[in-house]
């Protein structure tokens, strides 16, 4: 593993504890870390800290963390719908601006988040984006899931 990935594992298990315990298998860590930047033409470097492989899961996104590391880190605005999937954004620590908009160019809604709360988004025309507010990590559990066919 390179120095930036095991910073990036080390500094976020000082925050939460990253182990995943699957059914039936011995309990693991974050097994990839992939650096985003951009992450959809947002502003600095965002991390996705994945906890399952590509074929252990339906959807290998269902668990992943992401990880904005500096005050001002940003996930750009960005939709689901065209890929028919629903994603919840679940902060276990720090602080963000969770930004909403309808369309290309509409903001709607804005809200700071802190740890503990969950944001969604489904359907198509519909994008967001979440900031790093705070000099601390910004550390969000995401679930993506698809729609059913």
């Amino acid at each position: 593993m390179d120095s930036e990935k095991k910073h990036i594992l080390d500094t976020v298990s000082k925050y939460i504890d990253i182990t995943l315990t699957p059914f039936g298998k011995p309990q693991r860590t974050v097994i990839d870390v992939e650096k985003r930047d951009p992450m959809y033409g947002g502003n600095g470097v965002v991390y996705m800290l994945s906890l399952f492989g590509k074929d252990e899961l339906v959807n290998n996104r269902i668990g992943v963390y992401m990880v904005l590391m500096n005050n001002g880190d940003q996930a750009g605005f960005h939709e689901h719908g065209s890929k028919k999937e629903q994603e919840l954004y679940v902060l276990v620590h720090g602080q963000g601006e969770y930004i909403e908009r309808i369309g290309e160019d509409n903001i709607t809604r804005k809200f700071d988040l802190k740890k503990g709360n969950v944001t969604c988004i489904q359907g198509d025309n519909n994008y967001h984006s979440i900031i790093n507010t705070s000099d601390e990590p910004l550390i969000i559990f995401v679930v993506t899931t698809y729609e059913a066919k």
